[in-house]
């Protein structure tokens, strides 16, 4: 049976937004032994108040430079598309963390990383879609990015 949770979610925060069930989990226990790897980023829940819509991520396994960084980003722009869909403005980005490592072979990329002075934060502008499914790249504006030299490192599975 196929369940699209975006969409029931979508609706809730449209319809009932004082819902605690707003909630999407890629967690599926009976495909999890078939899986090449379990969902990093398992459950995400969306919360209404004062007219704004936050999200909160919990992520089980998480690699804090190559993997946290793009999932907070992906999170949060899924919560500004959600938030646009709904007549909403975004709210809060709020991640959680269970097993949170730096891997061995990372260790001299996260030390540059640390090294550096952070840039403001850019802006981003979305051009509304009919539906959260006909976002198309062109969409999408990102407004005074800056951005240090890429810092490449291994991906580990």
């Amino acid at each position: 049976r196929t369940i699209d949770q975006i969409s029931n979610v979508l609706e809730l925060i449209r319809t009932q937004p004082d819902s605690r069930r707003m909630v999407v989990t890629a967690w599926n226990p009976a495909e999890v032994e078939q899986m090449a790897l379990p969902p990093c980023h398992a459950l995400f829940q969306f919360y209404v108040a004062d007219g704004r819509l936050s999200c909160q991520l919990y992520q089980r396994s998480c690699d804090m430079f190559l993997g946290v960084p793009f999932n907070i980003a992906s999170y949060s722009l899924l919560t500004l598309m959600m938030a646009q869909q709904a007549g909403l403005e975004p709210g809060e980005f709020v991640w959680t963390g269970g097993d949170c490592h730096v891997y061995d072979n990372h260790i001299d990329q996260v030390l540059e990383q640390l090294s550096r002075d952070p840039y403001p934060y850019p802006q981003i502008r979305i051009r509304k879609a009919d539906s959260l499914f006909d976002y198309e790249y062109d969409d999408f504006e990102i407004v005074n990015y800056r951005y240090h030299p890429t810092i490449k490192a291994p991906v580990a599975v």
